[in-house]
């Protein structure tokens, strides 16, 4: 399984270089940090998850703005900033990724489903992108988001 080996490889980097790790996640609702707990050893360097699947949650927990929520929408680059922002201060970590996006059914024409948006958090900056994975169906929208979101990871970590 592809994200097994990715989590395998990032715990792997993460404790040769003592990093630690911790995700904020929305459409995945906890599959990055799972993928990555599935590991033996990864307590080492997995400092948390937050899955912050409401707007709510996303302002308390992680500190998005509001005005960045109404302004921009939950499944947004400058959301998902935000939420990597806020989980890297708050975990004290030293990678953060954040995964927002409509995984579907549903969407709109200005969100359309599979639309997904991820940033990444160090303490060199953060950067944001969205990936269009497509109308697959749920279930393979969120393994795609999981892989990629562990990619991202695997990438600052080294």
């Amino acid at each position: 399984m592809l994200s097994m080996t990715l989590a395998q490889t990032l715990v792997k980097t993460a404790t040769a270089k003592a990093l630690k790790l911790t995700t904020v996640e929305s459409c995945t609702g906890g599959m990055v940090a799972a993928a990555i707990t599935d590991i033996a050893g990864s307590s080492a360097v997995f400092e948390r998850g937050v899955v912050t699947y409401s707007n709510a949650v996303k302002t308390d927990l992680v500190g998005v703005l509001p005005e960045t929520l109404a302004a921009h929408g939950a499944v947004s680059e400058e959301v998902a900033l935000e939420m990597a922002q806020g989980g890297l201060e708050h975990a004290g970590a030293d990678i953060a990724v954040a995964i927002s996006g409509i995984a579907g059914p549903g969407g709109s024409d200005h969100k359309p489903e599979g639309r997904v948006c991820f940033a990444i958090a160090t303490a060199e900056g953060t950067s944001a992108e969205t990936i269009e994975f497509g109308a697959l169906g749920r279930a393979i929208v969120r393994q795609k988001a999981t892989a990629y979101a562990l990619e991202l990871m695997l990438k600052a970590a080294r």
